[in-house]
């Protein structure tokens, strides 16, 4: 069996090293995003796909863990569109995504990374993609009190959607269009 992804008596959102909680958003600056927090916020995420539990999420975690200087996500975007490249737009595309995980991977793979992925590489993706457990398996991974996963989830949840929302409404933005 392997070993458990949260403390005894706590869940998994207690293992992270910063919360979408934790993002400060300057409502005086057009609701900027902090990139350093918002980043911090999204690595410690990807621990999620440890507790996934499949190898098939390593590529998916290593390609979520790219390195980027911005003041703020929009910032980033704005100055990317400027060079004609539209990489950090396309993840920030996905990350706004609401679904089902199964569904969004699938989806948001087809229409961003997967026409810039080689034949090889395809399948290592389709493989991630196929990994993602049932909701029930899943969330009896991220802690022992069902109840307490899914108040502390919903505090999360709540923080992210605040965040996603105010990323939508700047990809919307002419600016923002590529």
């Amino acid at each position: 069996m392997a070993a458990k992804a949260y403390p005894d008596g706590g869940t998994f959102l207690d293992t992270l090293k910063k919360s979408f909680t934790d993002v400060p958003v300057d409502k005086e600056k057009d609701n900027a995003i902090a990139t350093t927090d918002f980043l911090e916020a999204a690595e410690s995420l990807t621990t999620l796909f440890d507790v996934l539990g499949s190898v098939a999420f390593t590529p998916v975690k290593s390609d979520m863990l790219g390195n980027v200087k911005s003041e703020s996500l929009q910032d980033l975007v704005l100055n990317e569109l400027k060079t004609k490249k539209h990489t950090a737009t396309e993840g920030l595309v996905w990350l706004v995504r609401s679904e089902e995980l199964s569904t969004s991977f699938r989806n948001a793979y087809g229409s961003t990374l997967k026409p810039h992925h080689s034949f090889m590489v395809k399948p290592i993706f389709s493989a991630a993609m196929s990994a993602t457990p049932y909701r029930k398996d899943f969330y009896a991974k991220l802690g022992d009190d069902i109840e307490k996963v899914a108040a502390e989830l919903r505090i999360w949840l709540a923080s992210l959607e605040k965040i996603i929302a105010i990323l939508k409404g700047f990809l919307d933005r002419k600016e923002a269009k590529w």
